[in-house]
């Protein structure tokens, strides 16, 4: 990398985030507009960008999408020519990163984090022919497409576990922000541990950060000493299933197999997998059918699943497990199924229906079996 454009892209990051560069079936999408595309000139290598909230070693949300950039990378090869930039704030620090991004040529930028949404939104309409995507995102314009992985199937399975293994009938959750993402995911856990223990509790305890080790330590001591012996979490360290290993219970880990930092307390995880979304994604840039939407896919398109088993659950939970991952993936069933009452018994989906995604993408309630209520963003 040229020192130049190192220090350019410092620059710009004050003291804050470093760059990198390197050369180098979806299900129905919500909603659809319209864009005008192009392919890409034979023998030319696109120019794709990413921009990073965390550090790409940070074993989380962030080391994960960078796992898919170098997937895409792998299978695409000289038709592609990527750069990333880590450690970006939200607000004016990603809209300077993300339009200097565009200045520089890159023709589709992948944006990573909800809290990039408006910067995007902004800088694409400043460059209508470049082309972007933004994580977790709603807002959409010709040139803005949207994605995210249905974890609420793996979560609904990790749910399911641990109805089966937890011998205090209260699970510990360690959530980041309560934001319809995170709070759909917790109910979808708990209707998989009341689908297999209808007894268990779920007791969330918000950390109020993304990533932060010292205060995913701090929630998870405080389940602990209420009675948990199951913990779980939405955060991006590896902090949670750590704590569980030193303490000698059980935990799941999030966004990558976090086996490795707690051989005996880890289960499993809830993984997030992007990259055939990149690939398939810059392919569609290079052969000029790109549009914009919103593509919210599951374990059937290889976007989410759960990690491998840990031995120390019995084979016939296993089995259940894998049983409703066959049903997930072939469409029979749904993390939320109805019936489905909130905390207050209140039925929100009767019998034979589920929660549509325009429900989900904006919900701020719990399940039944959630103590507590939810949360104000901090």
């Amino acid at each position: 990398m040229e020192r130049r454009k190192f220090l350019k892209y410092a620059t710009l990051a004050g003291s804050g985030f470093t760059f990198a560069g390197c050369t180098v079936k979806r299900s129905n999408p919500l909603v659809e507009m319209p864009t005008p595309a192009s392919p890409i000139v034979a023998n030319e290598a696109l120019k794709v960008a990413f921009v990073y909230p965390g550090s790409v070693r940070d074993f989380g949300w962030t080391y994960v999408h960078d796992l898919g950039r170098r997937e895409m990378e792998a299978n695409l090869q000289a038709k592609v020519k990527t750069t990333f930039v880590e450690n970006v704030n939200e607000g004016a620090d990603s809209e300077r990163v993300i339009r200097q991004l565009a200045i520089d040529g890159h023709k589709l930028i992948f944006t990573t984090a909800l809290g990039y949404m408006n910067s995007t939104i902004k800088v694409a309409k400043s460059f209508p022919h470049i082309l972007f995507e933004n994580c977790a995102g709603y807002k959409r314009e010709n040139n803005v497409g949207t994605y995210l992985g249905r974890s609420e199937e793996p979560r609904y399975l990790t749910g399911m576990i641990a109805g089966k293994m937890t011998k205090s009938n209260l699970i510990g959750f360690i959530g980041s922000y309560p934001i319809p993402e995170v709070i759909r995911g917790i109910s979808a856990f708990t209707q998989g541990l009341r689908a297999t223990n209808p007894q268990a509790k779920v007791r969330v305890v918000w950390a109020q950060t993304w990533n932060n080790p010292t205060k995913e330590r701090e929630a998870a001591h405080a389940l602990l000493d209420s009675g948990a012996d199951i913990l779980t979490h939405h955060t991006n360290s590896s902090a949670v299933v750590q704590f569980a290993e030193e303490k000698g219970i059980y935990a799941f880990g999030y966004n990558t197999d976090m086996s490795q930092f707690g051989a005996k307390a880890h289960l499993t995880s809830c993984i997030n997998k992007w990259g055939k979304f990149y690939t398939d994604q810059v392919q569609t840039v290079i052969d000029g059918t790109w549009k914009s939407q919103n593509i919210w896919d599951g374990i059937a398109q290889d976007m989410v699943d759960i990690s491998s088993l840990n031995p120390e659950i019995p084979e016939d939970v296993q089995q259940l497990a894998i049983a409703k991952r066959d049903e997930f993936i072939h469409g029979t069933a749904h993390p939320f199924d109805g019936p489905v009452k909130d905390q207050k018994g209140v039925l929100r989906v009767p019998a034979g229906k589920v929660l549509n995604d325009q429900q989900q993408l904006v919900m701020n309630w719990y399940v039944e079996g959630v103590e507590g209520s939810v949360a104000q963003k901090r």
